[in-house]
């Protein structure tokens, strides 16, 4: 089903491309760029990100073929417009050395197991008990916002070597995490053919 943009949203991108040229990057990765930079108008996420073409080209398909996306709170699942989720923070109980999110991501791993969608823009203690885990991902999104274990966590993410979006600094949050996703969910399937200039 093809996606419907308003108008205040093309014009919004347009600007956006006026200021950072994103051309050069392939399709996937200025999809995810462009988006993230889109939802929190701060142009310093195209030096922050650190994704690869190659990782996004199989989550990619992974979201075309059904798989289940997982995310830490139901701020980041009330922006994801095109793909039920699963978020378990309600059903989750802190304990000693656990915090609540942390259970909540083991929660979501009993009930979805391997080859998920990750999307944390939260709490970076979910994204730090992921780890822990033998998940398997089709890809984490791990965009915690904070000054306490954010930038920790989602170094640890880029050096785990699962298959990754994530960035540099303490921001994120869980608008520019949906973002992230829904920037792979609205992409046309084929992406072998980079996107024209608009």
């Amino acid at each position: 089903m093809n996606r419907i943009v308003h108008p205040i949203e093309q014009e919004s991108f347009r600007r956006l491309r006026t200021r950072l040229d994103t051309s050069g990057l392939p399709p996937l990765t200025r999809a995810v760029v462009e988006r993230v930079i889109h939802s929190a108008a701060d142009l310093d996420y195209a030096r922050d990100l650190v994704l690869d073409e190659d990782t996004l080209r199989p989550a990619h398909a992974a979201l075309r073929t059904g798989a289940p996306v997982v995310v830490d709170v139901e701020m980041v699942a009330a922006g994801i417009t095109r793909r039920a989720t699963v978020c378990r923070l309600r059903d989750a109980v802190a304990g000693p050395g656990l915090t609540r999110s942390a259970h909540a991501v083991r929660l979501a791993y009993e009930e979805v197991g391997p080859g998920a969608v990750w999307v944390i823009g939260c709490a970076p203690t979910a994204l730090e008990e992921l780890l822990t885990l033998d998940a398997a991902p089709a890809l984490v999104i791990g965009l915690p916002v904070g000054f306490v274990g954010a930038a920790e966590s989602k170094a640890a993410l880029r050096a785990s070597g699962l298959p990754a979006v994530s960035n540099v600094s303490e921001k994120g949050g869980s608008a520019v995490a949906a973002a992230a996703l829904n920037a792979l969910l609205y992409h046309p399937v084929s992406v072998s053919v980079p996107e024209e200039k608009s």
